[in-house]
């Protein structure tokens, strides 16, 4: 199955896009599921997939909904608890979701489309409409955050000393975590990890939505160096509400002067990007968006078909030449766009911790990098290079 995520700048368009990708590939011949957390005119407002058209069914996420059922049942879970503690249950009425909900809700969503109940029509093509675009990468990086988390506070390692949590139950005069705890742990793990490997997937493309003009410049950017550092891959972007190229109004004449400027900066930094006329009027329901879309493929999916498989990590390891550099290993990223006075580089055990700009993250290092201490680092030709130079305390001696 290929997965087409689709986000960009807010209000450029990105939820209308999405809906005309998933419609137009259905019309195509496609078994297409949509998933959304925003209304769409003339589409079902239902939580579970419900047909639009023969080949196209469409999902909006209920994050009201999600959170209350989470709460809920980690409320039963932790009763005993609770009511050691004196504390008083909450009721669902009384449940209004938390910032952050949302993301929560939609990675649920697409675990349900791709190892769940949802899954078994067989889709070949899932389009996910993602929230605005920094707020999309970051979510996309949550799977790998999370899994991180649940490793340091509950290693499974631990489990191991479970026959001796009675005894330290009675030293420390707490209770210890209840199997129950690493049983739930371990769940969250597995799907968690299955979303992420979705999201790393070969099939698995990241199609980027703006209106032409300085803003979206400057947010494309920007999203090319947060993509790099995660290893997404992106398709041309998409250039949305485009405006008539021959317009006798002085006014939109200019307005299309400056998205065919900005156009020229895309072109420049990557694929050329696909257009999509404007309406002239807001999208109305599937006949529009099927206009948008276009007869001749203009947001057609490529490779429906094609095999999938985890992509290649965004980054490599090669030794340093010269004559001075023996032993020396350089680990290398390419970050378009990045300026090195936006990059922290913090070095944590066998962990890197990248900053570029507003995107971070946290990558563990080879077994004989961990090896080694951090003897320099170098951003050019849009490229991180870290030079580790081998700890003999840690490398075993020969001869």
């Amino acid at each position: 199955m290929r997965t087409v995520l689709v986000t960009g700048p807010g209000g450029a368009g990105r939820t209308t896009v999405a809906a005309a990708t998933a419609l137009a590939a259905a019309r195509d011949g496609a078994r297409t599921l949509l998933i959304s957390a925003d209304p769409i005119p003339g589409f079902p407002d239902a939580a579970a997939p419900t047909p639009v058209t023969e080949r196209l069914r469409s999902v909006r996420t209920d994050s009201a909904a999600h959170f209350r059922d989470e709460l809920l049942a980690l409320q039963e879970q932790l009763s005993s608890v609770l009511e050691l503690l004196g504390g008083n249950p909450l009721d669902g009425e009384e449940l209004t979701e938390l910032p952050g909900s949302g993301a929560l809700a939609l990675l649920h969503a697409l675990r349900r489309a791709t190892h769940g109940d949802w899954s078994d029509e067989g889709y070949d093509l899932l389009v996910v409409d993602l929230p605005p675009l920094r707020d999309a990468l970051r979510l996309l990086a949550l799977p790998e955050q999370l899994r991180r988390y649940l490793r340091r506070l509950l290693p499974q390692e631990r489990q191991a000393a479970r026959a001796l949590r009675p005894m330290l139950a009675q030293l420390a005069g707490v209770p210890m975590p209840a199997q129950w705890l690493y049983e739930a742990a371990a769940r969250r793990d597995a799907e968690l990890a299955q979303v992420q490997a979705l999201i790393e997937d070969r099939a698995t493309t990241l199609r980027l939505v703006a209106e032409p003009g300085p803003a979206a410049d400057e947010a494309l950017s920007a999203a090319r160096t947060g993509l790099a550092l995660h290893g997404l891959r992106a398709e041309a972007p998409v250039a949305n509400r485009m405006l008539p190229g021959h317009s006798p109004d002085p006014f939109f004449a200019a307005l299309a002067a400056q998205q065919e400027k900005s156009l020229g900066h895309w072109a420049d930094a990557g694929a050329a990007p696909v257009r999509i006329a404007h309406l002239g009027r807001d999208p109305q329901g599937p006949d529009d968006l099927l206009a948008l879309a276009g007869d001749n493929g203009e947001l057609a999916v490529p490779g429906t078909g094609e095999e999938g498989g985890r992509a290649p990590d965004p980054w490599w390891t090669e030794e340093a030449g010269g004559p001075d550099g023996d032993g020396i290993l350089v680990w290398c990223l390419r970050l378009p766009g990045a300026v090195k006075k936006d990059l922290q580089l913090v070095r944590r055990g066998g962990e890197l911790l990248l900053t570029v700009g507003p995107f971070h993250r946290i990558v563990p290092l080879e077994p004989a990098l961990r090896r080694c201490t951090v003897s320099g680092a170098a951003l050019t030709d849009g490229v991180l290079r870290v030079r580790f130079t081998p700890d003999p305390a840690l490398w075993p001696r020969t001869g």
